[in-house]
């Protein structure tokens, strides 16, 4: 055991529940109407407080696992056998198990951006648990846990870099975000703008904060390639924030507050499967692509297609952390047949589990609330509170 990789990785599992909680929950929170601001916030605690305990009861094993290449096991259900001492190269294995816990729990959560303000609280539970045994801890297997994608794999000797999360994470999270979009159906009312703007700002500062242990962390050591991933992630940050500004302005001819953060969470999904293989300068490009990319994404999507992917998962995770990936052969390190053949593979993965689980599902508890409940809003009819009191 290492003591500065294992400090380090402690400090790093605290950052990424912080994306979470609050972070997450304040960013996606005052984008919605005033009535759902506290749904918002019972799913990501609901959702992670869930994770945390299907983590060790089976999704760690599956993920991390021994088996084959197809999947884990259930060897490590409940961390049998797992003591302080048990080690993951120069870490406690147990400390391996906590950080990785963080990302399973931030996958599932990014995904109700999608079908806010119209879905039920029980599907979104029961979904979530199926979701990250059936999809999201199988594809970390293949990509991270020494899995078909990995070096030796499907795709020969170098297999797919995804550093921390481009195709695990954001892809898996944003092609189930938008079929859930699709399959839910849009709002009653698509136009209602956030409600808190500088919420949603708060919320954002605190996932930037966050990424610098969801890419530094996933270096696994303090190290100078830890110190770099940290760099790049903020770089990369900044000039999508930047790009997305100018170019709100260019075309609309103001910059908003909501539209630079949303920048800025541009890239960082960008970023991510690519910060521990990338410099500053390459960064720097990959952030100001992104924010272009990822606003036009948003129109596509939300004006051309009209598809109500309410929060934008798809077009700002899903579209960054697949250039992202793409990006890393693009500045050559790393196969584009492993790149783009694990975009194609997971995509297909993730899209039929996730109809399957859904459909399923729906057949216990249904997608969408009813009419009065969406027009009354879900804090108030689904959890009998109201986040703001008028009368006080």
């Amino acid at each position: 055991m290492n003591g500065a990789d294992t400090a380090w990785i402690m400090v790093a599992t605290a950052l990424v529940l912080l994306m979470t909680l609050p972070g997450l929950a304040l960013f996606y929170g005052g984008l919605v109407r005033a009535r759902n601001v506290l749904s918002i916030f019972m799913q990501c605690f609901g959702l992670a407080a869930l994770m945390s305990v299907l983590w060790l009861l089976g999704g760690y094993s599956i993920a991390f696992g021994e088996a084959n290449a197809w999947w884990g096991g259930l060897a490590r259900f409940g961390m049998l056998g797992v003591g302080p001492d048990t080690l993951k190269g120069t870490l406690p294995e147990i400390l391996f198990f906590a950080f990785q816990m963080t990302f399973a729990i931030i996958t599932p959560a990014l995904i109700i951006g999608a079908f806010v303000e119209r879905v039920n609280f029980a599907f979104v539970m029961l979904f979530s648990a199926l979701w990250m045994f059936l999809v999201y801890a199988p594809v970390t297997h293949w990509i991270w846990g020494g899995g078909i994608m990995s070096d030796g794999g499907i795709w020969g000797e170098v297999g797919t870099r995804d550093f921390a999360g481009g195709i695990v994470v954001h892809e898996t999270a944003a092609l189930a975000a938008l079929l859930l979009a699709i399959m839910i159906g849009p709002r009653r009312h698509r136009t209602t703008p956030p409600h808190n703007p500088g919420m949603v700002s708060m919320g954002a500062g605190l996932l930037w904060v966050g990424w610098f242990g969801f890419n530094g962390g996933s270096q696994l050591a303090a190290d100078g390639g830890a110190a770099m991933a940290i760099t790049v992630t903020h770089i990369s940050a900044a000039a999508a924030s930047l790009s997305w500004a100018a170019w709100e302005r260019i075309k609309f001819g103001r910059s908003s507050l909501v539209g630079i953060v949303t920048g800025t969470i541009a890239g960082l999904a960008s970023i991510t499967p690519a910060s521990g293989f990338v410099g500053p300068l390459e960064a720097l490009v990959i952030g100001t692509v992104a924010g272009i990319l990822c606003q036009e994404a948003v129109v596509l999507i939300r004006e051309r297609i009209r598809i109500d992917d309410t929060l934008d998962v798809f077009a700002v995770h899903g579209v960054g952390g697949i250039f992202g990936t793409i990006m890393v052969a693009v500045f050559g390190h790393g196969s584009y047949v492993a790149q783009l053949g694990a975009l194609v593979v997971v995509g297909v993965y993730t899209l039929a589990l996730t109809w399957v689980i859904a459909k399923g599902v729906a057949l216990i508890f249904p997608m969408r609330v009813d009419k009065e409940a969406e027009t009354n809003g879900l804090d108030l009819s689904t959890h009998g509170e109201r986040a703001y009191d008028m009368n006080s």
